[in-house]
């Protein structure tokens, strides 16, 4: 069997990634940054999600969604990794995921519209219980709606029923706080133990997918920087313990790639191998993803260490984001308890 994106889905991708190539480039991630007092959401960034559709993924259409899966959003989640893109894009579209599988009727039509819409910001996280602290939201800070666990379900919290205290991070893409909950939240009434376990799994195929999309920048930019980078006349790509590094990188990038394709699929269309999946797939996103972008600091030379160079934002990426949801080596506990 050939299992691979189709044309729609492939040019969805591109489109993604033509956008942050254009209109929010590398410099337009250094802003952000460095500027480490801002709520690290950019306007014209949000905007652009919204208008073409990369907030309205997976919410129906009967809700002014595109009323696709899994599958696409990974497609988007790839191409914000490979761009080291800011932004609360993935927590609203997990928040719209929870209200979608588990939000009742008048949930659904208060708020997917308006996360679909990028007129609402959303987060969700697993860390943590309502009422309570949830440590470490992303973008809990800037969220009108957060989709959090409440006892053994989930409950949504909106703006005025939490505080949040905006955090440090060294992986300056991205925005955390710590969320106080006074109350309960209102709870999603389908929140059963089953969605749940659902939802930690869309969660952790859309992280891997972001892995991969660093990878993959992260090793395109060094080879294309070791074809020109010269050493005793020649270039340093052409030394074959370089050349042989950076095959084996593609290969484990390339197999991250397809794991997580799969693992969306394999979600989407509830298969009996989508646990196993997911958990190969975030698996190998983790560790080539901490591979690639270390190797990009070195096969960079001395440059790769500055600040100056935008290396260490994917390392940072890629270090903060392999340890979401389980590391490799949580992952292969996981594989290890379905597969033995």
């Amino acid at each position: 069997m050939f299992f691979a994106l189709t044309s729609d889905q492939q040019e969805f991708g591109a489109a993604v990634r033509g956008y942050l190539a254009d209109r929010f480039d590398i410099d337009a991630v250094r802003a952000v940054v460095d500027d480490r007092d801002s709520d690290g959401h950019p306007a014209s960034l949000w905007k652009a999600a919204a208008e073409q559709g990369w907030l309205a993924v997976t919410v129906p259409e009967e809700h002014d969604g595109l009323g696709l899966g899994l599958i696409e959003a990974q497609v988007i989640a790839r191409a914000l990794g490979a761009g080291v893109a800011p932004g609360p894009w993935r927590g609203t579209v997990l928040a719209a995921e929870a209200i979608r599988l588990a939000g009742s009727d008048e949930q659904k039509a208060a708020w997917l519209p308006r996360l679909a819409a990028g007129d609402a910001v959303g987060a969700f996280t697993l860390r943590g219980s309502a009422p309570g602290t949830l440590p470490n939201v992303e973008y809990g800070a800037v969220a009108d709606v957060i989709v959090a666990r409440s006892g053994d379900g989930l409950a949504l919290v909106e703006t005025g029923a939490f505080t949040a205290t905006p955090l440090r991070s060294y992986d300056g893409t991205a925005r955390v706080a710590s969320v106080h909950v006074e109350g309960a939240g209102e709870a999603l009434p389908g929140a059963t133990a089953e969605v749940v376990a659902d939802l930690e799994a869309r969660a952790t195929v859309l992280v891997a997918a972001d892995l991969t999309g660093v990878a993959r920048e992260a090793l395109s930019r060094t080879v294309a920087y070791d074809r020109e980078r010269e050493q005793f006349g020649v270039p340093v790509g052409s030394f074959q313990a370089i050349k042989h590094a950076l095959a084996d990188l593609h290969v484990g990038i390339t197999m991250a790639e397809h794991a997580s394709l799969y693992a969306a699929h394999a979600v989407d269309e509830k298969q009996d191998d989508a646990a196993l999946a997911v958990a190969v797939a975030k698996a190998k996103a983790s560790d080539v993803a901490l591979q690639a972008t270390a190797a990009m600091i070195q096969y960079h030379g001395g440059i790769g260490f500055t600040w100056e160079h935008e290396a260490h934002f994917f390392y940072k990426r890629a270090k903060r984001l392999a340890g979401q949801y389980g590391d490799g080596d949580a992952q292969r506990e996981k594989i290890a308890a379905l597969t033995i």
